[in-house]
Parts: C-alpha cells; structure tokens; sequence
C-alpha cells in the first residue's frame, strides 16, 4: 500500500486544561475520500484546523506527505516548525469553511485568482483560466464579476471550493460545508462534492451530518468522541450495524433531527 498522504502519530492539541485530541492517530491514503462525523466538541474540526495550521499542536508529529507539518528535521530530531516551513506546507491543503470566508470587496473571479496568483506565482492569464475552468466546474462561470453579496448562500459555497481547488491541493479538506446554508440550497453544494469525488482523483477530508454524502461518497467514515476515533469503517457498515453503542446514539440523534426537519416542511438531501 502507497505511505498515507495525511498522518496524526499521538497528537495531543488542548485549549488550556480542555484536551481536544489525545493521543490522537490517524491516517488517509492517496484519493481516499474521508468523512469525520461526532458530537460538537469531538475533536473532528479541530484536526482539519491542526491541518490547515489554523491550530498548533502539544504533542505528537503531524505529516503530510510524509513530511512534518509542525515540526522541521534536524539532523535525526524534530524541532519547531518556522513559518516559512510551515507557509510552504500550507500549500498541500485547502479548505472549505461552513461560513464561506470569500472576499467581500472582491468579485468572484478575483476571490478565485488572487491566491494562485500572489501565493502560488502563476501567471494572471493561467490563474483566470483555471478560475474559469473550475467555475464552470461548479456551475457558475455567469457569475464571474458578481460581488459576493449579490449570491445565495449555497452559490458562496460553491465558489469557495472551486476557490479551493483553484490552489490544486494535495488535500482538499470540508468542515460542515452545509450546515450554514438553507435546505433548498445543501443539494447543490452536495452534488459538487459529489462531481469532484467521482471526476478527480482527489484526497477529500470532510466533518458532515449529511449520512446521504456520506453513503455515496465515503470509502471510510470515522466517528469521533472524546478526542478519539471509537469506530470507523465503510458507509454501509457504519450505518446500518454500528459496533459501538456511542455511534448507534448519535446515528439515532442524527436521523431524528432530519426527520424533524422533514415534518416541519424542511428538504433533505436523503
């Protein structure tokens, strides 16, 4: 087997006296699809902010591809990362947020281009056809020199990702990407996600509810509790036969609120 492009080797991450991760491992391989679900508080989005540098660590090593993230070599030791090691390494992964996070004094193409262009050093010319491109991808190319202000909340998604992909991470990482958004809008979100699964080789990380994606898209689910991955496995294992009891009650809790949101006149994408 290929050596995993993302590792957590007994990662421990606290907020003062709140340990959030201990003694945390974890692994994804080259075009795995990985979907983190738990309880607020779990631990889950915290990793993808320990990823995307947002969040240190207090122990253990963190690699991607098989390079330390946090943590420079010396000779035959680690020693703290300086952030020019940890700018370039920031490079290897993107991110979608739940609230979008796009630039609000720029159009939608600029929101697109700036990164590739000033971080990245491509050329104005390729960074607007590869805008264009992903746009297109995204199913909002007629959108290109609207601000952000003039979209729907579900068009703001979508053009974070292709903001995202636009970078052409090694790792493409989601963190609840619906859960801001109006049901009517989540579908359309959803089945970018979905596209990009099932077009691109890509390695994808993302923390949802949404048990739909996850069965369609996931080759792995992981429940969190505790700072912990309890049990993980694939979709249809996880869903239909849980082994811990943990996971069965948060399933349960998971499905109740959607079939609330249902009897209220709400839409799933289930």
């Amino acid at each position: 087997m290929s050596e995993p492009i993302v590792r957590f080797e007994k990662v421990v991450k606290k907020f003062g006296d709140l340990v959030v991760l201990r003694d945390f491992d974890f692994e994804v391989y080259p075009g795995e699809k990985v979907v983190l679900m738990g309880p607020s508080g779990s631990g889950k989005s915290t990793g993808l902010r320990i990823l995307m540098t947002l969040e240190d660590i207090q122990g253990g090593v963190v690699y991607i591809d098989s390079e330390p993230l946090w943590h420079e070599r010396k000779g035959d030791k680690l020693v703290p990362a300086h952030e020019r090691h940890l700018r370039k390494m920031r490079n290897k992964v993107g991110m979608v947020f739940q609230h979008f996070n796009l630039f609000p004094n720029m159009t939608v193409l600029r929101n697109i281009t700036e990164a590739p262009v000033h971080v990245l050093g491509v050329s104005k010319q390729e960074a607007r056809e590869r805008a264009e491109g992903l746009l297109e991808l995204v199913g909002l190319l007629d959108k290109k020199d609207a601000m952000p202000a003039q979209l729907s909340g579900g068009q703001k998604q979508r053009v974070a990702i292709a903001r995202a992909m636009a970078m052409r991470p090694r790792v493409l990482m989601f963190d609840e990407p619906t859960s801001a958004l109006d049901p009517e809008m989540v579908g359309g979100v959803l089945q970018v996600m979905k596209d990009l699964a099932d077009e691109h080789d890509l390695t994808m990380i993302v923390v949802t509810h949404e048990m739909g994606f996850a069965r369609d898209v996931a080759d792995r689910v992981c429940f969190f509790d505790g700072g912990q991955i309890v049990e993980e496995g694939d979709p249809e294992q996880i869903f239909t036969a849980p082994k811990t009891e943990r996971c069965r009650q948060f399933l349960r809790s998971v499905l109740k609120e959607q079939e609330e949101e249902v009897e209220e006149g709400g839409e799933t994408t289930h």
